[in-house]
């Protein structure tokens, strides 16, 4: 009997959306296995009778409690009404905005759900760039010293251990001269740390919005590296921080000397004058209870303005494509809708990422942010992949509700990362096993999303959280992961090589009977691929079900082809292994 209780839809975010300018998508969620099949009765609502047509929908994903359906429409005059049908056995169910029936409606001018017109203005359209990007993090401070003459007064020997108060001389010409190993690896794009004028060595403490910290470089030698990275085929976003500043801001110093009569009062958020710290809570608001980064009001007219201003003079002065904004969500949504114009006004193709750690919907609606730092996916990676605290099941379920939270053209430009400066390295986490890693980056690259890899990881480098996270890059090739680094290059071509990887056609397969062996098929109107991820201590001789495909396979790692039987796929697998399989001759 299906189950009303357990079906939503309305219209709007991610259950009825603009993909693009021509392309509705439409879905609708059931208590998972309790309906067998839904069509999707739709059409011109002026003109129903010579528009209307029936859709059969398809499962998008499934989890532990629901199923989700999507069906893609072409409405001919950019509107449409519809409304659904629901099949179990010999039932169906209809229904409407208004409800839900035994019955089809006999007046489909009332009560059904209704998109009333596909604008083209309110298209969410991530830069299509994004896509085919594969993201490198550097954290400059620590990637490589190029110009010695500009480092700090108390610089230490490069490979030092890191604290969170010293420096060791990282800085833009040291990954000018690196970029050769950059495109080495298959990286097109760079996500920098903060570069302006700070005190710490992590330059979340902005003194000046407008200038690269003099122990980084220039602003010159910015533009020239953004310039080479550029004709190298590299993109390059800055880190923004622009939900606070830090303590030696002007007009941050300016409040603290005169207090209620300062000028910029009203710059700031003090809730109890004057401003100092208290068994420490500051009494002004900050990022944290940091009080060396005391947090912006945003809704102030000046602030607004100088904010914007920096957020549009790197992206038109120097060339960067794009912004990485800290603590974007405790910044209002009104500040980020402005932000956006500014930017887009400038480079409609600019990369706009929010770092957010939660669900993130209401930034990705196409007036804020193209994408958010994925860290609800780096937690499931690293619940499956490094503790081992799920099983494939539940790891292919969470990614199921991730991708049904989100409209598509979101999941194709999210910011998936697997360890950041913000986190304990991801090797760390698999505790130095090597074999988990490589499992987590495969799926990594054959994954929806754009992949970001922070810096070192792929050379084997470990760390705990803040800041042993942080050591400086280790460049003596005798102590880097050879191995390592070349499976890196080999699943960054991969992704590169095959369109699949990078688009939106993905489905796990269950198989009951080995529980950490994660099985998934990606495909696209070029190629189809199952990817095969051993995550157990033990191996694995399993059958495939690859129903519809090709006969025979290829194993890319190994070139080896196989010839399915009765629509089964036989693999033996060790543990820790993968295997990613290429259908030959494929049709779609």
């Amino acid at each position: 009997m299906i189950q009303p209780e357990a079906v939503y839809h309305r219209m709007g975010q991610n259950w009825s959306y603009a993909y693009d300018e021509s392309t509705l998508h439409i879905r609708i969620r059931t208590k998972r296995d309790n309906v067998s099949r839904i069509d999707l009765f739709c059409g011109d609502k002026y003109g129903w009778d010579k528009t209307h047509e029936v859709i059969s929908m398809q499962r998008l994903a499934s989890d532990g409690l629901f199923d989700y359906w999507q069906a893609a429409v072409r409405p001919v005059y950019r509107r449409l009404a519809y409304y659904f049908a629901l099949y179990a056995r010999d039932e169906v169910l209809y229904y409407l905005e208004k409800g839900f029936f035994p019955e089809p409606p006999s007046i489909v001018y009332e009560g059904l759900f209704d998109f009333p017109f596909l604008n083209r203005e309110d298209v969410h359209t991530p830069p299509p760039w994004v896509k085919d990007a594969v993201f490198y993090q550097i954290f400059p401070e620590r990637f490589a010293n190029g110009d010695p003459t500009n480092d700090p007064e108390d610089v230490l020997e490069w490979g030092g251990k890191p604290s969170p108060r010293n420096f060791f001389g990282g800085d833009l010409q040291g990954v000018l001269d690196h970029l050769d190993y950059l495109c080495e690896l298959g990286v097109n794009a760079i996500y920098f740390n903060p570069l302006f004028e700070a005190t710490t060595n992590h330059k979340y403490d902005t003194k000046d919005y407008f200038r690269v910290d003099p122990n980084l470089g220039t602003n010159q030698l910015l533009k020239e590296l953004v310039d080479t990275c550029h004709s190298k085929g590299i993109r390059v976003i800055l880190d923004g921080v622009f939900n606070h500043c830090g303590h030696t801001f002007p007009p941050f110093v300016d409040l603290l000397a005169n207090g209620r009569s300062s000028r910029y009062a009203d710059w700031f958020h003090v809730r109890e004058w004057p401003p100092q710290v208290n068994d420490g809570i500051p009494t002004y608001d900050t990022f944290a209870f940091e009080p060396i980064m005391p947090k912006f009001n945003t809704e102030n007219p000046e602030v607004k303005e100088y904010l914007l201003n920096a957020g549009r003079y790197w992206i038109e002065e120097i060339g960067m494509d794009g912004w990485r904004l800290d603590v974007s969500n405790e910044v209002s949504h009104e500040f980020w809708r402005e932000f956006r114009s500014t930017i887009k006004l400038v480079n409609p193709e600019a990369y706009l990422v929010g770092e957010i750690m939660h669900d993130s919907l209401l930034w990705l609606l196409g007036d804020q942010f193209d994408a958010v730092m994925n860290y609800p996916l780096t937690n499931m990676q690293i619940n499956f992949f490094a503790h081992g605290l799920t099983n494939a099941v539940q790891f292919s379920q969470s990614v199921a509700t991730m991708l049904a939270n989100y409209p598509q053209q979101i999941t194709e430009a999210a910011f998936n990362l697997l360890d950041s400066h913000d986190t304990v390295r991801f090797l760390s986490l698999c505790g130095g096993d090597i074999r988990r890693l490589k499992l987590a980056v495969l799926f990594q690259m054959t994954f929806q999303g754009t992949p970001c890899i922070y810096y070192g990881d792929e050379i084997g480098m470990e760390g705990e959280y803040d800041p042993d996270n942080r050591k400086c890059m280790e460049w003596d090739s005798r102590k880097q992961n050879r191995e390592l680094l070349e499976y890196y290059r080999w699943t960054i071509s991969l992704r590169k090589s095959h369109s699949a990887f990078r688009g939106s056609g993905f489905k796990t397969l269950e198989i009951p009977e080995h529980p950490r062996l994660l099985v998934y098929e990606r495909w696209d109107e070029q190629g189809r691929f199952v990817i095969v991820l051993n995550n157990a201590d033990t191996p694995a001789d399993v059958f495939i079900p690859v129903s519809g495909a090709s006969t025979e396979w290829v194993n890319l790692n190994t070139q080896e082809r196989t010839e399915t039987a009765k629509e089964l796929l036989n693999l033996s697998l060790p543990e820790f292994e993968y295997a990613v399989f290429q259908a030959v001759n494929y049709n779609q």
